[in-house]
């Protein structure tokens, strides 16, 4: 055995427990009296003082923790040599716990603990100890003060602070890969023996993953694990004290390890060669199919970018990555044509953006895959030889004249004819038409390029077999100028001359416009008609010319207006030219030649009104005769006696007429023989109880037959009435809705009825009493009439 050993053993006897009979032993001192102990000093007073030797000594004491026994545990024992045995000397203890945990015995010193300690929650406990004359109550020893510690037990297991942790590690990581660190803690004492020392170890797990004892470090124990076979793993870690010996305490926790992906998987096109189809009618952009690489990794790693790299056409298609779903969509570059050609051949590769350098030994990232795009043929429309046309024309042109042709063709390999058309909305005038057949296009009215200088057409191209699959294209017609317009004044001269005119003097300065457009611009030149003895031309020849006099004064009085020709022609080819006539007014003018008058009566009116007055004075007595007019027709207005009294709240519009009935004995009111015989009527008979305020002359109208029926001869009056504009609006029509609850013949109007005159049975009439009598016998008479007819 080394001397290590030994002294290991040596020191794990002496920290065994034993049981504790610590006494306190105090020495005896000869008398009372103090005694000096290691020197003297002088008072306040001068006094020597003496220092008293102690009387007791007191060490510390150990208790142990978690104790199980019944009684008592004993801790130590106080005790003075002043202490005779005679019970006169009484102990006292103070502190940390003292009468509740920690109990003395008085008369003999002994300290016991009243329950079991947890180190954990006090690991010492200082108390003070007092030995007193139980008679006289004096202290027969100073206080003094010890300490219990409490020794430590391995009762507490190691724990983590998590039950659960998570933890991640790159895939195809090398052996020895930190992935995570646990730590777990014990509440024993770490001074005291092996209780806290701890050490881990791996339940689960293995042999994916290692621990390490001392530190908790968890490492990868296998390379090269792969996520794409194995993504998920759960580890059970043990942490055990007493340095992971035989009797030791321990606690586990789960570490929950997932491998993160990394770029170790190429792009994979699932086959070699795919066909897609598309028809030839397509136009640019359009999505003709997609491809996908699958890659087995995740996120960045397995994004794929796609290109064509090889093949026939490549400058017909484009392919484009979709980031959201790592599809490779190929679509239209070119306009494509079956006529041309019906297949194409791609080679399309995928690789990825993000490459780790790490396992570039694993092979190339990338792969390809064949597309064979095949072109559907379908009936396309007319294709035109140009996408527009510029036809120029002269504005003299006769009509029927063809200024031009557009030529189009039937792509397809059946090449059927084409039917040529204008939109008529592009020439609302129809100055233009075309030839169906051929495309010419002619004019068929006269052209004015002063109207109108371009046309824009646009002509329809429809197969005849197909009329439904048509093209348009635009045809410009530029009208080009002739000189067909004569040069006119610029605008209207209002030219004057001073009666005091000198000869050669510059009355007006002229200049003209042409509505033509020559090519070498614009030259006009002026001239009189004829020789004029009074005024003269002078061309400027910067397309004006001046008016000068030929000669001094003019009198207003003798002619007070001239008019002068002139004569204005181009230099284009034909020669244009008019004629156009300056008024010359004379007028009075002051020295400065300021016009002042260039009225000959003007010197005959006296000095009056201004015009504005004059218009003012106009304008009020219009005013006026508008008032007197309106205040006539008001006075008017209120003269006539309103149709419709407002009095009652009454459902109907009554007529008043303001005078009295007959009654039944009055047939002069309306005769009812009149409808029956229409042939009794002769003359147009007035209203007798309405006055018209106009009286018309009587209109003859034909006669109805003898056999024609009341309703017939009614509408025929009712029809010659609404067309006669001189028949004033003298019919009126008043409904009786309700007669009240207290008419015994309840209702009499009778636009609410549902049947006609012949199918009524008027014989009820007799029984409302003497004033229907006549009623009665009236149309029961007609019935009668009626069924013997």
């Amino acid at each position: 055995m080394t001397i290590q050993q030994v002294l290991l053993l040596l020191l794990l006897w002496m920290w065994l427990p034993h049981p504790c009979h610590t006494e306190m032993l105090f020495r005896r001192t000869p008398d009372l009296r103090p005694k000096s102990f290691g020197g003297r000093a002088l008072g306040n007073d001068g006094k020597a003082i003496h220092r008293q030797k102690r009387g007791w000594m007191w060490n510390q004491f150990f208790l142990l923790e978690e104790y199980t026994g019944s009684d008592y545990q004993y801790v130590g024992k106080l005790h003075s040599d002043q202490d005779k045995g005679d019970g006169s000397l009484k102990y006292i203890l103070s502190g940390d716990g003292a009468g509740t945990l920690f109990i003395i015995d008085e008369k003999t010193g002994d300290i016991h603990a009243t329950r079991r300690i947890d180190r954990e929650e006090k690991a010492f406990y200082t108390l003070r100890a007092q030995a007193i004359n139980r008679r006289t109550l004096r202290p027969v020893e100073p206080e003094s003060e010890f300490v219990i510690k409490i020794h430590d037990i391995n009762d507490n297991e190691p724990t983590f602070p998590e039950e659960i942790y998570t933890a991640s590690v790159p895939e195809m990581s090398v052996v020895g890969t930190s992935v995570v660190q646990v730590t777990a803690t014990d509440a024993d004492d770490p001074s005291y023996g092996n209780s806290a020392r701890i050490i881990y170890s791996i339940l689960q797990g293995q042999p994916y993953f290692s621990v390490e004892p001392e530190t908790g470090i968890i490492r990868t124990a296998l390379p090269n694990m792969n996520r794409e076979n194995r993504e998920q793993y759960q580890v059970v870690i043990q942490a055990k004290d007493m340095g992971g010996q035989m009797g030791g305490l321990s606690g586990t926790t789960t570490v929950n390890i997932t491998l993160t992906d990394v770029n170790d998987n190429p792009p994979r096109f699932p086959q070699s060669t795919i066909h897609l189809r598309i028809p030839e009618s397509s136009p640019v952009g359009t999505a003709i199919g997609s491809v996908k690489a699958t890659d087995a990794d995740t996120g960045k790693n397995a994004e794929v970018e796609y290109r064509i790299i090889d093949g026939d056409g490549t400058d017909m298609f484009d392919i484009v990555t979709q980031k959201d779903t790592q599809e490779g969509i190929i679509t239209v570059r070119k306009p494509l044509d079956y006529e041309t050609r019906r297949l194409y051949t791609l080679k399309v590769e995928a690789e990825n953006t993000h490459v780790d350098p790490r396992f570039y030994y694993l092979g190339p990232f990338k792969d390809t895959i064949i597309v064979k795009i095949s072109v559907e043929d379908v009936d396309e429309p007319p294709v035109f030889s140009r996408s527009s046309y510029l036809f120029e024309v002269h504005e003299d042109t006769e009509l029927g004249t063809i200024i031009g042709t557009v030529m189009a063709r039937d792509p397809d390999s059946a090449s059927s004819p084409i039917r040529f058309s204008l939109d008529r909305h592009t020439d609302l005038d129809r100055i233009f038409n075309i030839h169906s057949g051929n495309g010419s296009i002619y004019t068929s009215k006269p052209l004015d390029r002063e109207i109108s200088q371009w046309h824009n057409l646009s002509v329809i191209a429809a197969e005849i077999n197909n009329p439904k699959d048509t093209t348009r294209v635009p045809v410009y017609v530029r009208i080009l100028d002739v000189n067909d317009n004569a040069p006119q004044f610029a605008v209207f001269y209002d030219t004057f001359v001073c009666e005091n005119a000198r000869a050669g003097q510059l009355i007006q300065t002229i200049s003209a416009v042409d509505k033509d457009d020559p090519l070498g611009g614009q030259k006009f030149f002026f001239s009189l008609a004829a020789v004029n003895p009074n005024f003269t031309v002078q061309d400027n020849e910067d397309n004006t010319a001046r008016i000068l006099t030929r000669r001094n004064g003019f009198s207003r009085h003798e002619i007070s207006t001239y008019l002068l020709p002139v004569v204005i022609s181009d230099n284009d080819y034909p020669i244009q030219s008019s004629t156009g006539t300056l008024t010359i007014r004379v007028c009075a003018c002051d020295s400065r030649g300021n016009m002042q008058s260039c009225s000959a009566e003007a010197l005959l009116l006296p000095a009056g009104l201004s015009t504005g007055a004059l218009v003012a004075i106009l304008l009020c007595i219009i005013i006026l005769l508008v008032i007197v007019v309106l205040f006539a027709a008001l006075k008017r207005q209120r003269k006539k006696e309103p149709l419709i009294l407002s009095k009652e709240d009454i459902r109907d519009n009554i007529v008043s007429y303001n005078d009295e009935g007959g009654g039944e004995e009055d047939t002069q009111a309306f005769d009812i023989g009149t409808l029956r015989n229409p042939a009794a009527i002769e003359d147009k008979k007035l209203r007798r109880d309405i006055i018209p305020e106009t009286l018309f002359v009587p209109r003859r109208t034909p006669s109805a037959p003898d056999n024609t029926d009341v309703r017939d001869f009614i509408n025929q009056r009712l029809k010659e009435h609404d067309t006669d504009p001189s028949a004033p609006p003298y019919d009126s029509l008043a409904t009786y809705a309700y007669e009240g609850n207290d008419s015994i013949a309840e209702s009499l109007s009778s636009l609410e009825s549902g049947t006609t005159e012949g199918d009524q049975n008027y014989d009820y009439l007799r029984e409302w009493g003497p004033r229907f009598n006549k009623l009665a016998e009236m149309y029961g008479g007609g019935e009668s009439d009626k069924d013997t007819s």
